[in-house]
């Protein structure tokens, strides 16, 4: 879709949201809570941003995003060359993190621009009368986007600030927090790579499928294959062999021989590369798939080949 940019507000220290409209004032597609757009920012950058207000709104979509400095130059693309009354590509939206519809209670958990897919749910859960509690950790009141939003909520009782000053060890002691488990209670994740690592930590004793989380950001450079020599990717479909060098992602090597292959984020996050294999073992490094889902299906744009050769579905 080409959405034209309706207003660009100033939601925190180093972030912007963006409000996206129908050019012809047309109802947008509906979106449920955890769902975000892929948006094609300018310079070549395509970029994945969680729609962060109610879902039952149709009139707009708003993203939210952290101008990181050292990063890989999409964020700072939409700051510096994104205006009112541009006109940006935009995918239809996706939910890989939606709200589980048995649960009884949420716990949202949120670090910095994490917040942005946890406020829709909160506007979901809220509009629904369902029960919740949010904690919000940033370092500061400046870097807090959306407080004045949250305010309401934080009045409440319903959410509650955590500031640390850039200390995690003097904000939300995550530990504590869920220590103890309620039948029907489910846990909602988001934010930084130390938050997330912290959050995935203090969860592990939850039932499975209580625990719910996105990431967000580019993962870490994959590692070097376990067994680089001699492996190879075989086509399942045509039984085709492709070479692999150690250090190569399975989509590096695909694009290398000439095979097409969808892609997107080429960070392990949004899930447009995903195929499935039959064979073989592969050094993951994606941040979406569960450990059941990665014995038969992988995200090429970032795993590697620990043990060949690996049979994939193409």
């Amino acid at each position: 879709m080409q959405l034209r940019v309706q207003s660009v507000t100033f939601e925190a220290e180093g972030i912007l949201s963006f409000k996206l409209v129908d050019p012809v004032g047309r109802d947008l597609p509906k979106f449920e809570a955890g769902a975000h757009v892929d948006v094609e920012v300018p310079g070549g950058f395509t970029r994945q941003y969680s729609l962060c207000d109610g879902p039952w709104l149709r009139d707009h979509y708003r993203i939210a995003v952290l101008n990181v400095t050292n990063g890989r130059g999409g964020s700072q693309s939409l700051h510096t060359r994104v205006h009112a009354g541009d006109l940006i590509a935009v995918s239809e939206p996706r939910n890989l993190f939606p709200l589980a519809i048995e649960a009884k209670h949420s716990v949202l958990l949120a670090g910095g621009i994490g917040i942005t897919p946890l406020l829709s749910m909160l506007e979901h859960l809220r509009r629904t009368e369902q029960s919740y509690e949010l904690h919000y950790c940033t370092q500061n009141v400046a870097r807090t986007p959306f407080l004045r939003r949250l305010a309401p909520e934080i009045k409440a009782g319903r959410a509650r600030l955590y500031h640390d000053g850039g200390d995690p060890r003097k904000g939300l002691n995550i530990a504590a927090l869920l220590r103890p488990t309620t039948e029907g209670t489910h846990v909602y994740y988001c934010g930084p790579t130390g938050f997330m690592a912290a959050a995935r930590q203090a969860a592990e004793h939850w039932q499975p499928g209580t625990v719910h989380f996105e990431h967000f950001g580019p993962t870490p450079q994959p590692r070097t294959a376990l067994n680089g020599a001699g492996n190879e990717i075989v086509l399942a479909r045509s039984q085709r062999r492709i070479a692999i060098d150690c250090g190569q992602t399975i989509l590096q090597a695909l694009r290398g021989a000439g095979v097409e292959c969808a892609s997107s984020c080429e960070a392990g996050m949004c899930g447009t590369c995903r195929l499935n294999y039959s064979s073989g073992r592969i050094d993951h490094n994606d941040l979406l798939l569960s450990d059941e889902e990665r014995a038969s299906s992988v995200l090429i744009c970032c795993a590697q080949i620990a043990e060949g050769p690996v049979v994939i579905d193409l």
